[in-house]
């Protein structure tokens, strides 16, 4: 197999969009639900078919019990009416099939996934060029409503092995998505123009935020929504700079010895290095990156020193915020004057993991293997044998139950990478490891009943909603705020 085997949608980093240098990987998309949709094709009515196929499986085991599983298979009808070009909307039909979305939407009980919902939705609206005056109007303010729900995010709720490390994390969390969905709209002015500073609140949430791991990997989100809709001003003025602020949190990791719990052992530098990049990728967006690489110490020198010191499978997962962290600084040449050897190296561990032997380290390892050749133009590196090992191997992850019931989030990484590269098809079609069943429709009737058990099910409405946003069609690339971004 060739590259040009793959159609992918970019081939290289010089072809990378502003949506995509700053939201590169698949952790906030597929976990957080933030800049879904990217890589724009032309409608595809089989893919489509697949989309709706999928939610009829999921809503045939039960799980459109769930308002946020319900929500995603409306929204996505709707999407993928909005692009088929054989059947154009009408505003009015719009308007119709809207309003069971935002009574879902509303129906949702948990405040975050409630936020979660509505921001996806509202960056939805922006993708497809649909009248914000259907979610803004006299009857209805729906981003002033998805706004006043992230009040309600109470701190350390989020049940997983970090369960009471991450104070407001979660709330930090809902704040980006919301800021970054109104920003689309936009509305941004309202975050900053009313009665609250909504941009000054989100800010001094990053104080309670106790672990570094988290208050670095949140925070650096944020800071980039942040400098994305241009109030870089709020960050480091007003006698505060919050970037030397979080900086100095993470330099105190080993003092205050509150490190991440991972679903699988990691090395001692991996939670180090894992939010550091995710910081030097907001530092490239503040517009102030020499003072912030420099700041008490080399911060790039730091992050290749980290870098060796990972394990080669964890390297899988940190190689590509690595790459686009220093390409958005404009470091990359001279941290990595042999990029092509890197990328071989990265991708090429393929050879050595096993990516059903647990659902996290190894389990989302190939998505990124994938993706770091697709984004760096090296896809000649990926041939049918990676493919067909990454798609064969979920029924592996029945070899514990917590492997089992988190199936759904390396399934999600799976799907999301194989529809960027054209091979999402391969999910659909029958093969011999499922005993001659297609590779969704077994995981599907794996899950329990409603999916209860699995708590990650939503990255699959996540990666599906995703799939459906990116055939808006090429024509609709970035939007207005994105486009008008510049790295400095």
């Amino acid at each position: 197999m060739t590259s040009a085997s793959f159609p992918v949608p970019v081939d290289g980093l010089c072809h990378l969009s502003n949506e995509t240098r700053m939201i590169a990987t698949p952790w906030s998309r597929m976990v957080r639900g933030i800049g879904l949709g990217q890589y724009p094709v032309a409608y595809d009515p089989d893919a489509a078919a697949r989309i709706r196929r999928t939610f009829a499986l999921l809503s045939a085991k039960g799980a459109d019990s769930n308002s946020y599983t319900r929500f995603s298979r409306l929204l996505a009808d709707l999407v993928l009416s909005v692009a088929d070009p054989s059947r154009p909307l009408r505003r009015s039909d719009v308007e119709q099939d809207l309003g069971p979305i935002l009574d879902t939407v509303r129906a949702e009980e948990n405040p975050y996934f409630r936020v979660m919902a509505g921001c996806i939705l509202m960056d939805s609206f922006a993708k497809l060029g649909l009248d914000k005056g259907l979610l803004v109007n006299a009857e209805t303010d729906f981003p002033a409503e998805i706004l006043a729900v992230a009040d309600s995010i109470a701190p350390d709720r989020i049940k997983d092995e970090n369960a009471g490390r991450h104070g407001h994390y979660e709330k930090l969390s809902a704040y980006s998505a919301v800021f970054l969905a109104m920003g689309q709209l936009g509305l941004k002015e309202r975050l900053v123009s009313g009665r609250r500073n909504y941009v000054r609140e989100s800010l001094g949430l990053l104080e309670k935020i106790p672990a570094p791991f988290f208050r670095g990997r949140g925070g650096a989100v944020l800071l980039s929504v942040i400098s994305l809709l241009g109030y870089e001003r709020f960050i480091f003025g007003e006698g505060r700079d919050h970037i030397k602020e979080v900086l100095d949190h993470l330099d105190r990791a080993d003092e205050l010895n509150s490190p991440p719990a991972f679903p699988q052992p990691m090395s001692e530098a991996f939670p180090k290095v894992y939010p550091l990049l995710t910081m030097l990728n907001a530092i490239a967006m503040s517009g102030r990156a020499e003072e912030y690489v420099a700041y008490r110490r080399d911060r790039l020198a730091e992050a290749k020193e980290l870098m060796g010191r990972i394990t080669p499978v964890e390297r899988t997962h940190m190689g590509l915020y690595y790459i686009i962290a220093l390409h958005n600084l404009g470091r990359l040449d001279d941290q990595v004057p042999d990029l092509s050897g890197l990328v071989e190296d990265i991708v090429g561990e393929w050879e050595h993991i096993d990516p059903g032997a647990n659902y996290f380290l190894n389990g989302i390892a190939y998505a990124y293997v994938i993706q770091t050749a697709m984004l760096t133009g090296r896809m000649d590196l990926i041939g049918d044998k990676t493919v067909e090992r990454l798609v064969d191997c979920f029924p592996d992850l029945d070899r514990t139950d917590d492997d089992r019931v988190n199936r759904p989030y390396p399934f999600a990484y799976a799907l999301n990478v194989l529809g960027e590269t054209g091979r999402s098809h391969l999910l659909f079609e029958p093969r011999d490891a499922y005993g001659g069943a297609t590779p969704m429709s077994w995981v599907i009737g794996r899950l329990s009943e409603g999916g209860s058990e699995e708590q990650r099910l939503y990255m699959l409405n996540h990666a599906l909603l995703g799939y459906a946003l990116r055939m808006r069609g090429p024509e609709r690339t970035e939007t207005p705020l994105s486009r008008g971004f510049r790295f400095r």
